[in-house]
């Protein structure tokens, strides 16, 4: 592996869905990583996933026993963030999409980490510029988006802010490069980025059919998938992503827009209500583990 030279140490803040990806995939390109969660049940679902998945890879024959070991010895817990962040060279905060959450960690990280450390926001809808005057050094803030599941889906989408430095930008993009993935560079300032501006279109729509009666998640779902050839829909992949985590992104387009057909439909807020987010809590859309739209049969609307 060749490193970006100046990023040695990487620090996770966040140790949720994303944030859990994001640390492994540093890791298994060498990186030491510490994780920061102040939710011990956070750190240990995170621990717990990516033992999974390290073991997935090696059933899979993708590494060896060592290599897994390697891995895992790569990473730290912690619930301190001053333990975490005090040495590491570059933090990628992956907290809830709150901005004033966000604020709040970048501001703390701002005065533990040294004057060289990068900040980065794996925030999938709140720009840097709405965070970067939380910290003494905006020129060294970024927007560093990640996809789930990362090692699926090798892209981060790299975005500055209103001062953000060429080098700071330059050194986020050695580093994508250094763990396997594609840095896609955002050229002006954009809620959504660049895939997440389409995604959130068709998500918008998807969310409009299902709450205006036009059809059923199911057959929304059907539709994506045999026209696409996916293996999954995007009901399926909003479970994936978390309900909740949906509502709060579609809460920044309608806070920016005041337009309340921006904001989340009410039968998604009645789910999350429920309990219902997805994946995560083993219902939302569909049923978890093993969802309707995974059987061949149910793709030909076998359920009626």
């Amino acid at each position: 592996m060749v490193k970006a030279n100046e990023i040695e140490r990487v620090c996770v803040v966040g140790a949720g869905f994303m944030g859990a990806q994001i640390g492994l995939q540093c890791a298994a390109y060498g990186y030491p990583v510490r994780m920061v969660d102040t939710a011990p049940e956070a750190l240990s679902r995170a621990r717990e996933d990516q033992s999974l998945e390290l073991d997935r890879r090696v059933d899979a024959g993708q590494i060896i026993t060592a290599e897994r070991e390697a891995i895992r010895g790569r990473i730290r817990f912690t619930a301190s963030l001053q333990e975490g962040a005090a040495d590491a060279d570059l933090v990628i905060e992956a907290v809830p999409e709150r901005l004033e959450l966000k604020r709040a960690v970048f501001a703390r990280l701002d005065q533990l980490c040294p004057t060289r450390t990068i900040l980065a926001t794996n925030s999938s809808s709140i720009r840097i510029s709405l965070i970067e005057d939380a910290t003494g050094r905006p020129d060294r803030v970024l927007n560093l988006h990640f996809y789930a599941r990362v090692w699926e889906r090798p892209m981060v989408e790299l975005m500055r802010g209103m001062a953000t430095s060429e080098d700071t930008i330059q050194r986020a993009r050695r580093f994508a490069r250094s763990i396997g993935m594609v840095p896609l560079i955002v050229r002006r300032e954009s809620t959504g980025f660049i895939y997440n501006r389409i995604w959130r279109a068709i998500k918008k729509e998807c969310l409009r059919v299902i709450a205006e009666g036009v059809a059923t998640h199911e057959d929304v779902d059907r539709a994506w998938m045999i026209a696409n050839g996916a293996p999954m829909g995007p009901c399926g992949y909003m479970d994936l992503i978390g309900l909740d985590v949906v509502r709060d992104i579609e809460q920044v387009y309608y806070g920016e827009s005041g337009d309340p057909s921006d904001g989340p439909p009410q039968f998604l807020l009645d789910k999350i209500a429920r309990g219902e987010l997805g994946v995560k809590t083993g219902a939302g859309f569909y049923t978890y583990p093993d969802p309707a739209f995974e059987d061949p049969a149910w793709l030909k609307g076998s359920d009626g």
